[in-house]
């Protein structure tokens, strides 16, 4: 029911709601009395619910795309144009109106800069009133670029505190992962691969490729370590297979081993006893050793 009704699992900090109402309430209460003082109550009516959904999204996703400071500037001031135009070229105000949405749409394609709110301001610009239709072209940059310029900083300066939050996304620094390849054992992916999956697949996320690649590592790390902590306890001394089929078959025995500090880095010889590689010995880690077992085996002289 939760997937059919579009309802997501929550993976939210735990102070987040309040966190994004105060930054949402400071940054609107700023907007709103600027814009009030630029073109007066009756048309600000009309410019302020663009800009309280942009809030919404710069203060409640700042990791989003559609967040972000090109789309909030430039997603904005050019559906400001392209509704000014519209309502300059066609008379009809529903024609108009609907053909600054489309155009908005567009032309926030075309740019890169895909924000929501900007349908709001093209058509705010085609049935905001006289007010708006007075300001012509200027609307784009005035209460429309200047108030975002405001929530931007705001959301710039409110954010800034809470390490999980930043804004601009670009400011989020993850903690490295360690080297190394991903759950069962594929490399781990880069932007250029997160980039042509999504290209293959067609699809749009709101999100970054770096952020999404950092929740795909971070996902193949805690699969391996799920998997690791239900490994077999490998000792010197004793025989395990791979369980393979066929020519890829192998007994291995552990011949001695080196513990450490951390148990991750002890180290283990072994000497392949039967199947592939016989007589070849080697080392690694225990838990890759692990992870390349079977099963335990018993030599049948063992077994009587």
């Amino acid at each position: 029911m939760h997937e059919l009704a579009g309802i997501p699992h929550s993976s939210q900090h735990g102070g987040e709601p309040w966190v994004a109402s105060l930054g949402g309430l400071l940054g609107i209460a700023i907007v709103v009395a600027l814009t009030q003082g630029m073109v007066g109550s009756e048309a600000a009516v009309f410019v302020v619910p663009s800009l309280g959904a942009a809030a919404v999204i710069v203060f409640a996703a700042p990791h989003s795309q559609f967040a972000q400071p090109w789309p909030l500037l430039a997603g904005n001031m050019l559906s400001a144009l392209v509704g000014v135009l519209s309502q300059l070229i066609i008379p009809d105000p529903t024609l108009a109106g609907a053909a600054a949405v489309g155009g908005a749409i567009g032309v926030m394609h075309l740019a890169r800069c895909i924000h929501p709110p900007g349908g709001a301001t093209a058509l705010a610009a085609v049935v905001g009133g006289p007010a708006i239709h007075d300001l012509g072209f200027a609307y784009a940059l005035y209460p429309v670029g200047l108030n975002c310029l405001i929530l931007g900083a705001t959301a710039i300066l409110f954010n800034y505190p809470f390490p999980w939050r930043r804004y601009p996304a670009s400011l989020t620094h993850y903690a490295p992962l360690p080297p190394g390849r991903g759950g069962g054992g594929y490399p781990l992916p880069g932007d250029e691969h997160v980039r042509k999956a999504m290209d293959e697949l067609n699809v749009v996320l709101d999100v970054g490729t770096d952020e999404l690649r950092q929740v795909v590592h971070r996902a193949l790390a805690i699969a391996q370590s799920s998997a690791d902590s239900r490994l077999p306890q490998v000792k010197a001394g004793h025989f395990y297979c791979n369980d393979r089929p066929g020519q890829q078959w192998s007994v291995r025995q552990i011949i001695d081993e080196h513990r450490s500090a951390n148990p991750d880095e002890d180290i283990v010889i072994y000497r392949v006893v039967a199947g592939r590689g016989l007589d070849r010995t080697g080392r690694c880690t225990r838990i890759e050793f692990a992870r390349w077992v079977g099963s335990e085996f018993r030599p049948r002289r063992q077994q009587r």
